[in-house]
């Protein structure tokens, strides 16, 4: 069982069990998330997990989250600091997605709670249909298909071309852009892209000078950046102007990059031949609420509802890859690519008893901890630290007996600053 510190909001009573065997670890599962996560807990020796296919009303889910011990979710449920103040359980919290927005991560950092994510499990995914909607864009098929709807019948050539010898200009050039340059290869096209750091290119593509460069070459442009306070409105008015008449806009990225209303403007202005939009500045929260945006009613504009990564396929592999990290955490105390926690990679730890200590990192907890293991007179057998500006992570091997470990266990509990403690059989 995990402590925490008196002084903390996620307080719980202190426990002279020191550890959970797994049937007794509760994981609660949200949205829908797919079965090979489920699998995956069963196959590691999870036996209690909760399964619901949608996200839960909040008082719901403070009530389902005060049990669980492992806690998977989507992109719907938001895991607020109010929401996590009742996890007081909680020893990790897997998003089955890429994006962990939807949690309060420095409320589950000071909680001692890490987050794990799957960042790349849908690269293929996304890839894909970029380059599906690259081609419908050359071709002119959005407004074929708008006619064809309302009776029309457009069988021309004009304005449609080929992909093969045209250039998509990638901006972003991480898992996502560089399997999108390398699939737009395999169809004839040429691939410049620009990107924040120096990459190694894959295939034939290569780095434009700079971005306006690569607008001024670009047939189609395609947007693959992350979410943050730079990239914010990054594509806007005079990046829009600075791109070919006639030129397409990808975005499968994130809805803040784009100014929608200079796209908006763009397009009604005939400067770009076309775009498609998968994301959005304002989302609906659910599929029963309406979808509104300024680029809705253009014929040369395909709209999706945030389904890049959409895929049975990508659910899948996403299913198993947090689960998996979720139980080697359980199992193993690894936070290897936690987003909000310091990453410690760790070996086995057979013939010995594991005890994780989380504390804020502030001067002297190290000092006490390893002064609890000399008034025991017990021998350290390994131990592994990693901190970060709020909390430090350690980790400590030893050769103890059960009660021994459980007197440290309630030693390390009592040190100023602990956040949570646990011991791992």
């Amino acid at each position: 069982m995990c402590g925490s510190h008196p002084h903390s909001p996620f307080r719980q009573p202190m426990s002279k069990k020191t550890s959970f065997p797994k049937e007794d670890i509760r994981v609660l599962l949200l949205e829908g998330v797919s079965q090979t996560a489920v699998e995956t807990f069963k196959a590691a020796g999870y036996t209690q997990i909760e399964f619901h296919d949608k996200s839960l009303p909040e008082d719901e889910l403070k009530k389902r989250i005060a049990d669980a011990h492992i806690v998977g979710i989507r992109s719907r449920t938001q895991l607020t600091a109010d929401v996590l103040a009742q996890a007081r359980r909680a020893i990790a919290v897997g998003c089955f997605c890429i994006g962990t927005n939807q949690v309060d991560l420095d409320a589950a950092e000071l909680a001692g709670i890490p987050v794990f994510n799957a960042p790349y499990s849908n690269t293929r995914s996304v890839a894909e249909l970029v380059i599906a909607e690259a081609i419908m864009l050359l071709r002119g098929i959005p407004q074929k298909n708008a006619q064809c709807h309302v009776g029309g019948w457009s069988k021309s050539a004009a304005g449609s071309h080929e992909a093969r010898g045209k250039t998509l200009g990638i901006i972003g050039y991480g898992h996502i852009g560089t399997q999108v340059g390398v699939l737009a290869e395999g169809i004839g096209m040429n691939v410049v892209f620009h990107d924040i750091e120096t990459k190694l290119s894959l295939g034939n593509a290569r780095p434009a000078a700079g971005l306006r460069e690569l607008l001024e070459r670009s047939d189609v442009v395609t947007l693959h950046v992350p979410e943050t306070p730079a990239t914010k409105n990054m594509f806007g008015t005079a990046e829009i102007a600075a791109m070919k008449r006639g030129a397409h806009l990808i975005n499968a990225s994130r809805g803040s990059v784009v100014d929608i209303d200079a796209l908006a403007a763009a397009l009604r202005s005939g400067h770009l031949g076309g775009a498609a939009i998968d994301v959005f500045p304002v989302e609906p929260k659910g599929n029963a609420e309406s979808f509104e945006s300024p680029l809705r009613g253009f014929g040369n504009v395909i709209l999706t509802p945030h389904v890049g990564g959409s895929t049975l396929e990508a659910q899948d592999n996403i299913g198993v890859e947090v689960a998996a990290k979720l139980v080697r955490y359980s199992d193993n105390g690894s936070t290897l690519s936690a987003v909000n926690f310091p990453e410690v990679t760790l070996p086995g730890h057979e013939g010995s008893r594991r005890i994780l200590h989380i504390h804020r990192n502030v001067p002297g907890v190290l000092s006490r901890v390893n002064d609890a293991f000399r008034e025991q007179g017990i021998n350290i057998d390994g131990q592994y630290l990693r901190t970060d500006p709020k909390v430090g992570y350690v980790v400590i091997d030893v050769t103890a007996t059960e009660a021994q470990t459980s007197q440290l266990r309630d030693a390390l509990a009592a040190i100023d600053g602990t956040l949570r403690t646990r011991v791992l059989y």
